[in-house]
């Protein structure tokens, strides 16, 4: 394999990894402040002229998905919900050739009332942040009582069409470790899918801990004091969660294992920021400017290519458990999931 980046194709780095799922940051602003992600007065949100317009997203968007492959783009944020341009943004990469599939991770306050415009404009799918069903803990965890908000967000999702409709929870210890048969119950009940994430260091407090992160091990543990669950036969491919039939199907139930279980050798992902960086790894300690090239001429070939020389550099893997790892010092609000 050549030691210089590749000057035309898609999205591979020096091991064979081809980057076909985009995930763009709309915003670092979020109407949430949950506790493993930012403190209770929030965070210095970037000044309006740091983010990408409208435009330039779409523009970028544009340049991953007709130069270089991409075939999934996902929104994120913060709470990309609270994006004004949202809707258009969606309209104008669903009319992409190839058309991309379209996905959205939300917290879903306001979900129920926007996710009729987005499914019109050609959103595909929806991932919904819950970590418990309970309103005190909601509160507790979130520092705002919007559990409600959540669950209408849910059913109007589903109602709208953006199906299959899945739920991202974090289990915390001596917080809602004890939650994840109720939530699996709920999501089968209602025809959600749900998906159990160990807790990653991307906290903006850095206080994350190995040691007293809910693991894997645990959460199939605890799930199956109350469910049957058999290994899933369908192919697993770049997926982060690895997916098991529950009762013999056909639901199922994912557990991301970013931490004790990584899937980094099999990773199909970058992701853009909401300020224009590249980032190709959720734990990179580097960034790759592209606002400042599209800001400064640059034509959609040469994006393209300090794009690939971006990911060209991706590292094997994350490293959370070499103990020369460092944490980000953007935390995942900022980067975007």
């Amino acid at each position: 394999m050549s030691v210089a980046p590749p000057t035309d194709g898609v999205l591979v780095d020096r091991y064979g990894r081809v980057a076909r799922d985009l995930r763009v940051s709309l915003t670092d602003k979020c109407n949430l402040r949950c506790t493993y992600c930012m403190p209770a007065e929030g965070l210095p949100w970037l000044a309006g002229p740091q983010l990408l317009t409208d435009d330039e997203i779409v523009r970028l968007v544009r340049v991953a998905v007709e130069r270089l492959g991409v075939t999934e783009v996902r929104f994120t944020g913060g709470e990309p919900l609270i994006r004004p341009g949202l809707v258009g943004i969606v309209a104008s990469v669903a009319a992409l050739m190839p058309r991309p599939r379209i996905s959205l991770t939300t917290n879903g306050i306001g979900l129920d009332r926007l996710a009729p415009a987005l499914a019109t404009a050609g959103l595909d799918r929806v991932n919904v942040s819950l970590d418990t069903l309970d309103a005190a803990r909601f509160t507790q965890l979130t520092r705002r009582p919007r559990l409600d908000a959540v669950l209408a967000g849910l059913a109007g999702a589903a109602a709208a069409g953006l199906n299959p409709v899945k739920i991202n929870s974090v289990l915390m210890r001596g917080v809602n470790e004890d939650e994840a048969p109720a939530l699996l119950r709920f999501a089968v009940d209602n025809g959600y899918q749900l998906r159990i994430i160990e807790q990653m260091p991307l906290d903006a407090q850095h206080g994350w801990d190995r040691t007293t992160m809910v693991t894997a091990e645990e959460i199939l543990a605890s799930l199956r004091t109350r469910f049957d669950l058999s290994p899933d036969p369908a192919e697993r491919g770049a997926a982060p969660a690895e997916t098991w039939l529950v009762d013999g199907g056909p639901a199922r139930v994912g557990v991301i294992a970013s931490v004790t279980r990584p899937f980094c050798g099999d990773c199909d992902r970058t992701r853009l920021t909401a300020d224009g960086q590249v980032r190709a790894c959720l734990f990179a300690t580097e960034e790759s400017d592209l606002r400042a090239a599209l800001r400064s001429g640059a034509t959609d070939d040469e994006l393209a290519q300090r794009w690939r020389t971006a990911m060209w550099g991706k590292r094997a893997g994350h490293g959370i458990d070499d103990p020369a790892f460092l944490q980000p010092t953007r935390p995942m609000s900022a980067i975007g999931g």
